[in-house]
């Protein structure tokens, strides 16, 4: 079982910055893929980023590549995602994730966070 806490989210303007954490439970983290979803009001949720077991293979959407970072720091539990240059349209619940292995985390992963609210004003 793990569970996922996501915090670092709140307002900015837009082009400014903010980092998510998302902190896990549980003694298999380091061997999951894990990975941001973000659902903005109105619209499904969506695929943002993901991150391989060790931190060597990252995947993004096209709407954040070259503008969002995801990383992890297993000896934390944690995994980040770092946003930068925020346009009002990155606004939405973002959701932190786990699988067991890559593709089972963009089919549709096993373990999902509560959310934390990002919001971008122009």
């Amino acid at each position: 079982q793990v569970q996922l806490v996501e915090s670092g989210g709140g307002l900015v303007q837009a082009g400014g910055s903010l980092r998510l954490s998302c902190a896990a439970s549980g003694r298999t983290f380091s061997s999951y893929a894990m990975g941001w979803f973000r659902q903005a009001p109105g619209k499904e949720r969506e695929f943002v980023a993901v991150i391989n077991w060790s931190g060597g293979s990252t995947y993004y959407a096209d709407s954040v590549k070259g503008r969002f970072t995801i990383s992890r720091y297993n000896a934390k539990n944690t995994v980040y995602l770092q946003m930068n240059s925020l346009k009002p349209e990155d606004t939405a619940v973002y959701y932190c994730a786990g699988d067991s292995d890559w593709s089972g985390l963009l089919a549709g992963p096993h373990y999902w966070g509560q959310g934390t609210q990002v919001t971008v004003s122009s």
